[in-house]
Order: C-alpha cells, then sequence, then structure tokens
C-alpha cells in the first residue's frame, strides 16, 4: 500500500509497505547531481556524498561502519546527473538503530578537513578504474560529445583537476546552496510501523530548517555529431543515438516497448541480427536514458575494428527500419517482457523504494504497477511506430568510437548518421 505524508517541515515521505518481507529499505534523496555543478566545480556533488560518511558529532567513520555491519544492513550512498541518495537497509527490527544512523550522518556530518586528501585520492583511482574500463568510459566521452561541457556533458566522478581544488568551505557551500527542504524527499519500502516510522523521522530530518532555492537548468541541446577517441585497445567500443524523451513524456511507454524491440534481451532485433546471424560482437544492447527535459536513446557495441564500420551500418538501417517494420508479435512479445521485468524489479524493497522516489521526483505521483502495465497494455502498435518514425526520420545521430580506428574507417558510415 503505498502513502504520502508530509513532515513537520514540508517534507514529503512516500511509503509503500510490504508485509511480507522481514527487511525494509529507506532513502533520502537530494534533487541535485552533476548537471547542476559549474564545471569548474565538477564532481563536488559525488565528492560531497563520500564526505558524508566520514564522520559525525558523536560517530566516527569507524563507528558508522561498526555500527552498520553490527545490524546486518547495508549504508550506501549514490550520486547521478539528476540527484543524490543515502540509503540504509536492514531487517525490520532495526528499524529505529537505521534511521538514526542515516539521519545523523545526513544531517550532522562534520566533513573533516583532514579526510579531504584522502577522499581525493580515492576518487581518482575511482576515476582511473572507470577510465580503465573501455565499455564503461565509452559512455563518458559519448556524454560529453553529445551535451558538452556542462551539464549533462559533465561527469559525475568529475575529473581530477577538479577535484584537486575542493576545499571543505566548498562543501559548505554546495550543502547550502542544495540541500534544503525543498530539494529533499525520503522514501521507505518494507516492513514497518508507519507511526513510528513518521515520528521517529519528524525528530530527525523533519527538524531540519533549512532553505533552498530549485535552480533550473536550461534545456540541453542535442549535438550529433561523430567522434573518434583512438586508443591502442583489443576493441572497438561504440556509442550510436539520437535524442530520447523526457522521464514525464506521455508517450514513455510507447519508447520503452521500442527499445525493447530494438536491444534489450535475447530476441532483441540487433542481438539477434548482429550476433546471433553474424558473429560480429559479443556484446551489443539499446538503451534508453530520460533526465527532467530531454532524453536520450542509444545503443553500445564492442567489437574488432575491422567490424566498426559495418556494426554501425547495420544498427542505424535497423532503428531507421522500425517505423515501417515492427511486427505486432514483436509488440506483444515486449509487453510481456517490459511487464515482467517490472514485477521482478518491484520484489525488492530497495527497488520499491527507488520507484516510488524517481516517481515523485519526476511525475509529483505514484502509478501503481497495475496501472503502469494497463498503459503499457493500451500501446497500440501505430503508437511505437510513430515514435521510431519521429525520433529517427530526420533526427541527427551521435557516434562516439573509442578504440583502435580511424577517421578514415568509418568513412562508409558517415552517410548513414545524417
Amino acid at each position: 500500500m503505498f502513502k504520502k505524508i508530509m513532515l513537520d517541515n514540508n517534507i514529503p515521505v512516500l511509503i509503500e509497505t510490504a508485509r511480507e518481507v522481514h527487511s525494509m529499505c529507506i532513502g533520502i534523496w537530494v534533487k541535485v547531481g552533476s548537471r547542476n555543478e559549474r564545471p569548474e566545480k565538477n564532481g563536488i556533488s559525488h565528492f560531497l556524498e563520500h564526505m558524508f560518511f566520514k564522520g559525525t558529532a558523536t560517530r566516527t567513520a569507524q563507528d558508522i561502519a561498526m555500527e552498520i555491519d553490527s545490524l546486518g544492513g547495508e549504508l550506501n550512498a549514490f550520486t547521478s546527473s539528476e540527484y543524490t541518495l543515502f540509503y540504509v537497509k536492514v531487517l525490520d527490527e532495526y528499524m529505529e538503530k537505521a534511521i538514526e544512523l542515516l539521519t545523523d550522518i545526513f544531517l550532522h556530518s562534520t566533513l573533516p578537513e583532514s579526510d579531504l586528501e584522502k577522499e581525493r585520492s580515492i576518487i581518482n583511482e575511482e576515476i582511473k578504474m572507470v577510465e580503465d574500463t573501455p565499455s564503461d568510459y565509452v559512455y563518458e566521452l559519448f556524454s560529453r560529445s553529445i551535451w558538452g561541457e556542462r551539464g549533462l556533458g559533465l561527469s559525475v566522478l568529475g575529473r581530477a583537476e577538479t577535484i584537486e581544488t575542493f576545499t571543505r568551505d566548498d562543501l559548505i557551500e554546495h550543502v547550502e546552496r542544495f540541500y534544503g527542504k525543498e530539494n529533499i524527499i525520503v522514501a521507505c519500502s518494507g516492513r514497518f510501523d508507519e507511526d513510528r516510522l513518521i515520528g521517529f523521522l519528524n525528530r530527525g530530518i523533519g527538524s531540519l530548517k533549512r532553505n533552498c532555492n530549485r535552480e533550473d537548468t536550461p534545456v540541453p541541446e542535442f549535438t550529433g555529431s561523430l567522434n573518434i577517441v583512438t586508443r591502442d585497445l583489443s576493441e572497438a567500443h561504440i556509442c550510436l543515438g539520437v535524442r530520447g524523451m523526457p522521464y514525464k513524456s506521455d508517450e514513455r511507454y510507447s519508447m520503452h516497448l521500442l527499445n525493447t524491440i530494438l536491444g534489450s534481451g535475447f530476441s532483441s532485433r540487433l542481438f539477434q541480427n548482429v550476433r546471433e546471424k553474424r558473429g560480429l560482437v559479443y556484446s551489443i544492447y539499446s538503451y534508453h536514458v530520460s533526465y527532467f527535459d530531454t532524453g536520450l536513446w542509444a545503443v553500445y557495441a564492442g567489437t574488432d575494428k575491422r567490424h566498426v564500420s559495418e556494426v554501425v551500418n547495420i544498427t542505424v538501417e535497423e532503428m531507421k527500419s522500425l517505423a515501417d517494420s515492427i511486427t505486432h508479435d514483436e509488440l506483444i512479445r515486449s509487453k510481456a517482457q517490459l511487464k515482467g521485468n517490472l514485477i521482478l524489479a518491484l520484489e525488492s524493497t530497495s527497488n520499491k523504494m527507488s520507484n516510488i522516489a524517481k516517481q515523485e521526483i519526476y511525475y509529483g505521483e505514484y502509478f501503481s504497477p497495475e496501472k503502469i502495465i494497463a498503459m503499457v497494455e493500451a500501446i497500440t502498435l501505430e503508437n511505437v511506430r510513430d515514435v521510431a518514425r519521429r525520433l529517427t526520420d530526420s533526427a541527427p545521430f551521435a557516434l562516439t568510437v573509442y578504440g583502435p580506428v580511424q577517421e578514415r574507417d568509418l568513412r562508409g558510415s558517415c552517410r548513414l548518421l545524417q
């Protein structure tokens, strides 16, 4: 059962009870991420997320680690382009202890100066790890090529040269600028007593007085271009895509079905045509990323440098042909796959918590699984074809290739990208 309750300071709490489980997961979400950062402070949202765990007025970093382990729980955080999440998951009997620990970290972290240098080193290692994993790093290169050197084009982790400049005053300024009541929501899923939960939250995060102004960011422009980053790798990594749809689009479920048909799962067109029939890749799939005001529909593939142009050509042709070739059988299969993925994902209290939080952040309302399934079922073949046509007919394609490839290797593909 879903409910939305306002705390004493008007922070919304989204709750979804699940009596059949013996755990609960609660998260504090802040509507700020890397797209809200200034380029010269890129990475500060993620850096601050790390620093919140370095100790509070009453707990050291070691105390925090020992306490969550003694509860057999999970305490963690995550930063994205548009939000930062702090969450804890424990057995339901430890609810109050877990919430007290989470709120202490969120409200009373001291951000010790002595840990700044150490955390810089840790995050630099994290950046190196991504850069040393080409199948991960290509997404960062792709995003920067599409959205530019600001907003959605900024890396969540930041860059070594920007991280080096962060001071404790910068972190405090970021908290004061973005961590106000208007930017915060709380979401909880699992087994718990609602009255005890709300009472405990009101005594903690419900007492927060800090205000902030919600800062609107400009709608980013999608840049369709060819971006080749030559590197001596054993495989070439490809990201190819077009502008997609924002979270709140009325056609979002048509978009999900279209993406499922193109490249989600073993039965998808790309997997069957590029891997199974031709043996050109080990990994190929499509994905759709939505943001507040825009989106990205794209394909990732990893292949030998000899096959890059062929893989790009097949992928572009598949995307452009969808509007005229999607069949009724494909639509039925994609609906079944989408519904199955949804229901299976929502068997986890962590995923339930994330689901209700994102619905509040992006839609401002709750959609039950039953309602979502009904909306998926209502999509027609013509709905999906219309979306495919609009996204690919005249839209510019963006292509990033990372690996042992030169521009001359892709000359035969460039005309298809126009």
